[in-house]
């Protein structure tokens, strides 16, 4: 009995550390350790306003921003700005103002508009003129040859304009004076101050000017323009000299 003992005590022994054995070698491996996602970063936030948000050309407006968790900021038209501030502005016509904020977790953007009137017309006050500074300014004489009352060709262009003045003006009435240089006696340049003045006033009836506004008177040479006795003096003198009838 003792010698089977001793035979079947190591066997059962031997089959034992082989079965702790085995189980050891079937243990599962423990899963990795879950690791922590990495924290997200929070998105920008932007605010932009204007003050006033309608001007008058010329007027300035305060433009004012405010924004979180932006490393950089930017309003088109003006560049890069610091993430919270104020500015002025003068805006020559209406203008939209957009502001960008960008950060790590994203980007945010705001708009203020502005409107720009233009500022009313000045209205210019328009001078009206005296009959007398339109008279002095449309109205000239005629002149005349020597010894003569035939009117020149060259005063028939002048007398159609002030013809055309006269009918531009039907209240007015005119006086036409007829005068002369200083040759000749009084009576005789009397006289062809008259047929001077009368023919002027045949042509300017001819352009349409009613008679009864013309009235004609001569002066001779008695109110002479000029004094000297040359022949460019004489000729200012010959002369039809138009002025208003009062």
């Amino acid at each position: 009995m003792k010698q089977i003992l001793r035979f079947f005590v190591p066997v059962l022994l031997l089959v034992a550390l082989i079965g702790v054995a085995g189980c050891k070698k079937k243990q599962k491996p423990l899963p990795p350790a879950e690791t922590a996602p990495p924290p997200t970063a929070p998105a920008p936030t932007a605010q932009l306003t204007a003050t006033p948000s309608s001007i008058t050309a010329g007027d300035q407006v305060v433009l004012s921003w405010r924004t979180t968790d932006a490393t950089s900021v930017s309003i088109e038209g003006i560049g890069d700005v610091p993430t919270s501030g104020v500015k002025n502005v003068t805006p020559s016509a209406s203008t939209s103002y957009h502001l960008v904020a960008r950060g790590d977790g994203g980007t945010a953007d705001a708009t203020a508009r502005v409107t720009v009137n233009q500022p009313p017309a000045v209205q210019v006050p328009t001078k009206t003129m005296s009959i007398e500074e339109e008279w002095r300014t449309n109205v000239q004489d005629i002149f005349f040859d020597y010894d003569s009352a035939d009117v020149r060709p060259d005063a028939q262009s002048t007398l159609s304009r002030d013809a055309a003045f006269f009918n531009s003006h039907p209240d007015v009435k005119v006086v036409i004076g007829g005068y002369c240089d200083e040759r000749g006696s009084n009576e005789y340049n009397l006289q062809l101050g008259q047929t001077r003045a009368e023919a002027a006033r045949n042509a300017l009836i001819n352009a349409g000017v009613p008679a009864s506004r013309l009235r004609v008177i001569s002066y001779g040479k008695e109110k002479p323009f000029c004094t000297e006795s040359t022949e460019e003096c004489w000729q200012q003198n010959r002369r039809a000299g138009f002025s208003i009838d009062r």
